[in-house]
């Protein structure tokens, strides 16, 4: 019996349902970390200082469906933003699925579990720090390298 092609190997993101697009999120949280970005070179400096309604422990959103109404600067995304953020993680599905390139081993698509991203090291669960707590004139004291490393294959 021949295996069906999963859809994020045969789709472009254009193409995806919103099922699909939703369920194309590894839930690693790295999205929702603040960066901060250098007036002049336009470097972006990744913080580990996670959006106000952040949810560590579950890795998600706490209110989705009114993040932007809520955080005015939330970036939500889109085939089209995709492709021009800067910013998105090396790991991020839906920056790999633009790319041409393949989820990795960790993706819960590909294990089956929504546990392995987490147990990878690729989340951000347990590394962060609400906004709620830090002032933005104190963000450039949580600077990280993380969020930004290619994780192995």
């Amino acid at each position: 019996m021949l295996e069906k092609e999963p859809f994020w190997r045969k789709k472009a993101l254009e193409e995806l349902t919103e099922k699909e697009w939703e369920a194309l999120c590894d839930g690693c949280g790295r999205c929702c970390l603040n960066k901060l970005q250098d007036y002049d070179t336009g470097e972006i400096s990744w913080t580990n200082v996670a959006c106000r309604l952040y949810d560590e422990d579950a890795c998600r959103c706490r209110d989705y469906e009114n993040r932007i109404a809520i955080v005015p600067d939330c970036l939500p995304l889109s085939a089209e933003a995709v492709r021009e953020i800067s910013w998105l993680p090396p790991s991020c599905a839906y920056r790999l699925v633009a790319e041409g390139r393949d989820l990795y081993w960790w993706h819960h698509l590909v294990s089956g579990s929504r546990e392995t991203v987490h147990e990878a090291g690729i989340s951000t669960r347990g590394r962060t720090v609400s906004e709620r707590h830090v002032p933005v004139n104190e963000w450039e004291d949580f600077l990280v390298e993380w969020p930004e490393e290619t994780p192995p294959r």
